[in-house]
């Protein structure tokens, strides 16, 4: 694969909503504007600011959680995801990281992992945007996706999900606003998202400059149409969309999520 860089540096803001100390150096490469196939990526434009957009469809993709590398050591980065997954990579139509974690990488939240659950349920009252109550998982079972706050998920989920993984805040509550989020506070940096529109489609956002969270909000409610949104990170958010030679580097990642073409993973198991 042959990829183009552009390097980007970026000033960002400190704030008590992103407070973990990072190692970014961001690499990012061209993203082809006009991709008709569901599943891929597309620059967009909201309020003035742009955003590459990944749609995942239930009947041509499947989403699953990361965490590790084959010696059961958190992976950090979506470079050494790639190396990881071996021939497998070659059905990832774009992967992002997604969830709250601790200095070693290790989820702080619920986090599911091919059934499997690594890290129960966090309620608990703090600092910072994962706890900007309320927070909210991102799961999926059976085909189905699903965004719910982590109240209405502890009290209505009854069966152990494929993936799942706890972040926060939530950006969309059945298709409100989260009532905490200013409509343009002062806190910006590049963040990345999680939505579910109508269609049961999830909607992967990036920001490509630094925006706050109400602007990101509202991308998600009033140009994606999503009835439930999820923030999944800030400065460290990064994409990797193997059909637009995207790969950006940044250190100190946590759980990461794999978007998975369908006849392409059945082929690479064979």
């Amino acid at each position: 694969m042959r990829t183009q860089w552009i390097a980007i540096s970026l000033a960002f803001l400190a704030s008590a909503c992103d407070n973990k100390p990072v190692d970014r150096s961001i690499a990012q490469a061209t993203i082809k504007p006009a991709l008709s196939l569901p599943g891929g990526c597309r620059s967009t434009l909201f309020e003035g600011s742009e955003f590459t957009n990944c749609v995942a469809a239930p009947e041509r993709q499947t989403i699953r959680t990361i965490l590790n590398d084959t010696k059961g050591v958190p992976l950090r980065r979506l470079d050494r995801l790639q190396q990881s997954l071996g021939a497998n990579a070659t059905s990832v139509a774009f992967a992002m990281n997604g969830g709250m974690y601790d200095d070693d990488g290790k989820p702080i939240g619920y986090y599911v992992e091919s059934g499997n659950r690594i890290k129960t349920l966090n309620r608990n009252k703090g600092k910072g945007n994962f706890h900007l109550l309320p927070n909210g998982v991102f799961y999926g079972a059976k085909g189905e996706w699903r965004i719910k706050s982590s109240d209405d998920f502890a009290d209505n989920v009854a069966e152990r999900p494929n993936f799942g993984t706890q972040s926060g805040p939530m950006l969309i509550i059945n298709g409100k606003l989260h009532p905490q989020i200013a409509e343009n506070g002062n806190s910006v940096n590049i963040r990345n998202a999680v939505g579910i529109d109508k269609k049961g489609r999830a909607h992967f956002v990036i920001s490509n400059t630094p925006v706050s969270f109400g602007r990101m909000a509202r991308l998600m409610r009033d140009k994606l149409h999503c009835s439930d949104a999820l923030y999944l990170d800030g400065t460290v958010s990064a994409l990797w969309y193997p059909s637009g030679d995207r790969m950006d580097v940044a250190a100190n990642l946590g759980p990461m999520i794999v978007v998975e073409n369908i006849a392409k993973a059945a082929k690479a198991a064979q």
